[in-house]
């Protein structure tokens, strides 16, 4: 009996891509979903007189919305016409620094934070004309109503990745209103860009049963409210094995400042304003149990002097693929490679024993 793939991808959208999706119907004998083509003249990845793109599958996983043998299909685009990585597809240079700096076995886990939406703009949980609920506060991990919207979608959601095989850690309600937050990982950059990918088209694909739009604007909201972030936890080897690496990872993303920020999503300087739990987006700073920080040591990292670090300053905007890029060729190019170290370590023994 045939079954349907739903090809997902990201595309061109500026300033900040969206996810497209369109369903291709396979016979039964077909185990693995082939190439396809589709009209980038229309997702702003071409000219109409050169308008196909195409779909390469690269992670499939349980549709848990059709369900049965239905799945879904995550894809890089690629140009038609030579079969290169279009402009747009950041996971191909993802998978090329992945390569670089694999002796160095970093892992990452993504915080997502996103705001429902109604149809005309306003947060879910703000009047629905005008005016704005009670300050801040009371919403963080609340229960209640009056204090939690959109619970509803939040469980349909956190199923579906679940059934979908997706590496969902938790979710939690956060500081404003209508705001949520689950986390992916913790794995490797490829497959936590991935897993987080197709979490995204889930919680888009689900909320529009609901009417309710996925918001990941960094600031959803102006005035005295929470921005949306996507916190970006990070460790390679060697800082889980050494507070001193830790300290060095920091470092070394001390000197690339402007070249994370500028690429950790649209609107950045909206939300790292110095308030609401962010540190400037100019000025770099790392501490122990600080949310105010760049980029936070967990209290019980510094107790064990070994572990990982949060970057904090990812937008909840921000393109996963670029975002871990950065932060492995930042801090593994600043770092020994662990094969590199041992093979020296084992050799200093004999150049003492010839001296």
């Amino acid at each position: 009996m045939p079954y349907q793939a739903e090809y997902i991808w990201i595309d061109g959208h500026q300033p900040t891509p969206m996810l497209r999706s369109k369903t291709k119907i396979l016979k039964d004998s077909v185990k693995t979903p082939p190439i396809w083509g589709f009209d980038g003249s229309s997702t702003e990845q071409a000219t109409g007189d050169k308008s196909d793109c195409m779909l390469k599958p690269v992670f499939t996983c349980k549709d848990p919305i059709r369900g049965g043998k239905n799945i879904l299909v995550l894809c890089e685009v690629m140009l038609a016409q030579t079969g290169a990585p279009h402009p747009t597809n950041t996971r191909a240079a993802l998978v090329e620094t992945a390569k670089k700096f694999a002796a160095h076995e970093m892992i990452f886990g993504i915080e997502q934070e996103y705001t429902f939406m109604r149809l005309n703009g306003r947060p879910l949980g703000f009047p629905e004309e005008s005016g704005e609920p009670e300050p801040q506060g009371p919403y963080y991990c609340g229960v209640g109503a009056g204090r939690v919207m959109g619970r509803e979608i939040i469980e349909e959601h956190t199923w579906a990745c679940i059934e979908a095989g997706l590496m969902i850690e938790g979710t939690n309600a956060e500081v404003m209103p209508g705001q949520w937050e689950y986390q992916i990982g913790a794995a490797d950059a490829i497959t936590v860009s991935d897993h987080l990918t197709v979490a995204r088209w889930l919680m888009d694909r689900i909320a529009e049963d609901y009417d309710v739009v996925v918001s990941l604007a960094a600031k959803p909201q102006k005035g005295d409210w929470n921005g949306a972030g996507a916190h970006t936890n990070f460790s390679t080897k060697a800082m889980r094995q050494s507070y001193v690496a830790i300290e060095a990872a920091c470092d070394a993303l001390s000197k690339k400042v402007n070249e994370h920020v500028t690429n950790y999503g649209h609107d950045i300087q909206s939300r790292l304003t110095g308030k609401h739990e962010t540190a400037p987006w100019n000025k770099f700073s790392f501490g122990v149990s600080h949310r105010g920080a760049s980029v936070r040591i967990p209290w019980s990292v510094a107790r064990d002097k070994k572990g990982y670090a949060e970057d904090r300053r990812p937008n909840a905007n921000c393109d996963p693929y670029t975002v871990t890029r950065l932060l492995l060729d930042t801090i593994c190019s600043n770092e020994k490679a662990p094969a590199k170290a041992a093979a020296k370590a084992k050799k200093s023994p004999s150049k003492k024993k010839k001296k």
